[in-house]
């Protein structure tokens, strides 16, 4: 198991994820679909090129859901319960097929779990970044975490 124990992680711990992945253009196509998401910007070529960015945008929430999937290698692996929400989630810059993202993860709060006592709550700062180091993505993501076996 590549994941954590909730007394493995500590406050502030940085966590810079190894496992880098290129976006394609039929990531983009597949994940509109599956998700139901007909929006112009993110599957029509022709439309997407009359807006401001000239092409078409990656889904949000794929850029969001890859983010979290990148770091789970080093972080909940095996040893998340849960995940019990997402705040304060941002995309400052767009995100084009083509683009290659990594994740950062900071670790902002650790709680024990008043109700289970086998676990425990870590508050994760995921940060994603393109190939030019830019920030693409940032969301705080809680997750119910297993405690170490006794």
């Amino acid at each position: 198991m590549a994941g954590l124990w909730f007394e493995e992680f500590s406050i502030g711990q940085v966590f810079d994820h190894e496992i880098r992945r290129s976006i394609l253009e039929s990531d983009n196509m597949w994940f509109s679909a599956l998700t139901y998401n007909p929006a112009q910007i993110h599957i029509d070529h022709a439309y997407a090129a009359e807006t401001e960015f000239g092409r078409p945008l990656v889904n949000s929430i794929f850029t969001l859901g890859l983010v979290i999937g990148l770091s789970v290698q080093d972080t909940t692996l095996g040893t998340t319960v849960a995940n019990l929400g997402m705040s304060e989630t941002t995309f400052p810059k767009p995100v084009f097929a083509g683009d290659t993202i990594r994740a950062r993860t900071v670790v902002k709060e650790l709680r024990e779990s008043a109700s289970r006592p086998t676990q425990g709550i870590v508050t994760f700062e995921h940060l994603g970044l393109n190939q030019r180091d830019e920030t693409v993505c940032r969301t705080l993501r809680s997750a119910l975490m297993m405690r170490r076996p006794a």
